[in-house]
């Protein structure tokens, strides 16, 4: 299904219903929405774990603009905040108040984006696998990318983290090399092989004068004020355990969870999905 939000047609698709029948009444679940990561990626990583999740909420997978099955748009409107503008726009079309707003990866940082600039509209945010400032601990990067992929993946990292590479050969030897060590459960070749990649929004997104580099939230953390769930992997080679417990540390205490998962690589639902999505129901039932 695709809305027009802001000049352009966003693709979502939804899984379970808003509205179920609970004795003489209908009871309205909660609307989560899943923001893929990337950029330049789609939604269809989260098929089919996050299925499990639509008997307790209305679950809604969302394309960002340029994105997956979205409208490409203009690169000058590939940027944090035209992506969490789209989000609270998208929310307006479709008639969805206060909802859960999960974001994985770049998926976190549009979420932060959305959370920072529309603080009363989301009732809960997750923020799984992410960061809150552009390239955060890049030797960390390179150093876990070295022990669980080799030193050419470590020389790779070092390329594109430190030396700041993201030519088209760069990103297509990350694919190669890289990316099967993200999880520590080896990925399937099916799920590369479905998701529609777009490779020159995550050039424009990474480009040596980027956002993707400069962009840090931090001085506006203080305006999240609703419960936020924090999740990362201790063996995430991608964005490392210690950006989401930077995360963690500066939002409000009392509004914060923070879990962390041992053996666990990027993304986290992946390699313990049990484990995870247990997490993830009970951050949204109570």
């Amino acid at each position: 299904m695709r809305v027009l939000v802001n000049g352009v047609r966003l693709y979502f698709d939804v899984e379970g219903a808003a509205l179920v029948p609970d004795g003489p009444a209908m009871r309205e679940k909660p609307t989560l929405i899943l923001l893929h990561g990337g950029p330049g990626m789609d939604h269809s990583f989260y098929k089919p774990w996050f299925s499990q999740l639509a008997d307790i909420a209305q679950v809604i997978y969302l394309d960002h603009r340029g994105n997956g099955r979205s409208d490409a748009s203009a690169p000058e409107h590939w940027n944090l905040a035209q992506w969490a503008d789209d989000l609270r726009a998208f929310c307006d079309a479709l008639g969805i108040v206060q909802p859960i707003v999960s974001g994985t990866s770049f998926g976190g940082m549009v979420a932060l984006a959305y959370a920072t600039r529309h603080p009363e509209h989301p009732a809960k945010l997750i923020l799984i696998s992410t960061e809150a400032s552009g390239w955060s601990h890049p030797e960390r990067r390179v150093a876990v990318f070295e022990r669980l992929g080799g030193p050419e993946a470590g020389a790779l990292a070092q390329r594109r983290f430190i030396d700041g590479h993201t030519d088209a050969a760069t990103l297509e030897a990350w694919i190669r090399v890289a990316f099967p060590h993200y999880t520590r459960k080896p990925l399937q070749p099916e799920v590369l092989a479905r998701t529609i990649r777009k490779p020159e929004v995550t050039r424009w997104f990474n480009r040596p004068d980027g956002e993707g580099r400069s962009f840090d939230f931090f001085p506006r953390l203080a305006r999240i004020r609703c419960p936020t769930l924090v999740l990362g992997g201790e063996d995430d080679p991608m964005i490392p355990i210690e950006s989401q417990a930077d995360i963690a540390a500066a939002l409000l205490p009392h509004l914060m969870r923070f879990e962390r998962f041992a053996r666990c690589g990027h993304g986290v639902v992946g390699d313990v999905p049990d484990q995870a999505l247990a997490v993830l129901r009970d951050f949204i039932l109570n």
